[in-house]
């Protein structure tokens, strides 16, 4: 009789009969965690195989634009010719402050004091960045540019507490989606270290003994179930949630509902998390999600001003999009609009068939075509107008940059409605760690033998409003180094 086999589940020990494969350590997913673990692994000496359920390696990361959140230690090179001191200090309480409550103040601090050092790292596996900088509000650079602002830096609360740098930092690439390239990039080094890697391989479950200690897994490869022996241990970085409807429907539900459009490449399934669940770890902050419904570029419409059905502002729009899209899926009925004037008006370069609510000669005819209750709106945009005109925003404290009074007709309304413009999200709940890898179990004991890493771990982007691009390929890379590091220093 076959055994049915469930992530849900681990298979206990005392029935593997034999071991198809044996290694050292056995990763879960080809992406960029379990690639930078795998690196780092072999580059220790240990016997390193990889499982990916996709026919090639990738994940998610390929999908991205590739931008890394890196600073600290005075300035990466691009900071410092740029003209920017980014100190240690400033860029740990930026991370403090974006995590928010329950943030992983060591896994702050680890991150903070290394990611120079992980920034020269990078470029010795061969990421290229050409150093240069772009200012201004990009979602990435738009042609083979390294340095942008990527996340809140400039903006208030955080501007206030930490000295402002940008620290979004994209590999050389002309155009956009340079997370193709790292793909390409880091696995091509993993491979060539002598990584073994099963592709369209689906790993069923973990194996582990009556006190839940990890040995192996067992994976299907070519419609078989085969039992593999991890010697030093298993690395959890099969990815986040976003595609499994179950879990987003117990744990974040309000990402599928404000924000549909799945960040993934379409193996984001939670299998990972639950084979960690499954074994005793802990899983921390399921219902955080990025979300975005991208309003810049052009940078022009960070000058326009949101409000809600009842007005009213919200946000400081010069904030950083998934910040301001996570305070418009709070606002009542997830109704917001974008109101600007004719010198500020244009087409989000993401959505260029944008819906456009309302048109008017006066900010009252805007009101009213809105539905929105009466003087409610031309009050909200009046007193902007008043305190813009002398560089101020005494309400949300938008930088002088963007202050500039709606005054030349016609005016806009540009809906951000959920109804109207259906968002992009993805997870970043996961299992507990320390943050050399170790999953941990509620009472925070470490679970022997299992690792994770990337959105299947939970890590420093672990809260939704306080994202900032380039903070979950960083937390990857770094924390899946420091994965396999210390699997590999486990004794087998």
């Amino acid at each position: 009789m076959s055994l049915a086999y469930s992530p849900s589940k681990p298979l206990p020990l005392s029935q593997v009969t034999a071991w198809d494969i044996e290694t050292d350590i056995a990763i879960v997913g080809f992406g960029i965690a379990g690639t930078c673990a795998a690196i780092e692994a072999r580059q220790a000496g240990a016997a390193v195989t990889i499982f990916e359920v996709a026919a090639a390696a990738g994940g998610s990361a390929a999908l991205s634009g590739g931008d890394f959140y890196l600073g600290g230690g005075g300035g990466t090179p691009p900071q410092k010719a740029a003209g920017f001191e980014d100190s240690t200090e400033d860029f740990a309480k930026y991370l403090t402050m974006a995590g928010g409550p329950g943030v992983d103040e060591a896994r702050v601090r680890m991150y903070a004091e290394n990611a120079l050092d992980h920034y020269h790292w990078l470029i010795a596996q061969g990421i290229p960045f050409k150093g240069t900088y772009v200012p201004g509000k990009w979602l990435e650079p738009i042609a083979d540019d390294t340095l942008i602002w990527s996340g809140s830096e400039a903006a208030w609360p955080f501007a206030q507490a930490a000295r402002p740098a940008p620290r979004g930092h994209t590999p050389q690439m002309d155009g956009v989606g340079a997370g193709k390239l790292v793909m390409a990039i880091l696995p091509a080094r993993a491979l060539a270290l002598g990584v073994e890697a099963h592709f369209s391989s689906r790993v069923l479950a973990l194996v582990a003994d009556d006190e839940n200690r990890v040995h192996g897994l067992v994976v299907r490869i070519d419609g078989t179930p085969r039992m593999v022996r991890a010697r030093r241990g298993v690395l959890l970085c099969a990815g986040g949630f976003i595609c499994n409807d179950e879990m987003l429907a117990r744990y974040a539900p309000d990402a599928k509902a404000t924000c549909p459009n799945p960040v993934s490449g379409g193996n984001d399934d939670g299998s990972g998390i639950r084979m960690g669940i499954s074994v005793g770890g802990a899983a921390i902050h399921m219902e955080q999600f990025f979300a975005t419904r991208p309003f810049y570029p052009p940078g022009n419409l960070v000058k326009g001003i949101f409000v809600n059905e009842l007005g009213q502002r919200f946000i400081n729009e010069d904030a950083y999009h998934g910040r301001v899209t996570h305070y418009m899926i709070r606002q009542p009925n997830d109704r917001s609009w974008l109101l600007v004037d004719n010198s500020v008006f244009g087409r989000p370069v993401t959505m260029p068939d944008v819906t456009i609510a309302a048109v008017g000669d006066t900010w009252n005819e805007v009101e009213k075509e809105l539905g929105l209750p009466e003087g409610e709106l031309v009050h909200t945009v009046e007193n902007y107008n008043r305190h813009a005109a002398r560089g101020l925003d005494p309400l949300w404290h938008k930088h002088a940059n963007y202050l500039k009074p709606l005054v030349e007709p016609p005016f806009a309304a540009i809906s951000y409605c959920g109804r109207d413009y259906g968002g992009s999200a993805f997870t970043l709940g996961g299992l507990s760690t320390l943050p050399s890898g170790e999953v941990l179990t509620p009472e925070d004991k470490v679970i022997p033998g299992l690792y994770a890493a990337g959105r299947c771990a939970c890590g420093i982007p672990c809260r939704g409003d306080g994202y900032a691009s380039g903070m979950s390929l960083g937390d990857s890379s770094f924390f899946g180094r420091q994965a396999g590091i210390s699997a590999a220093r486990r004794q087998a």
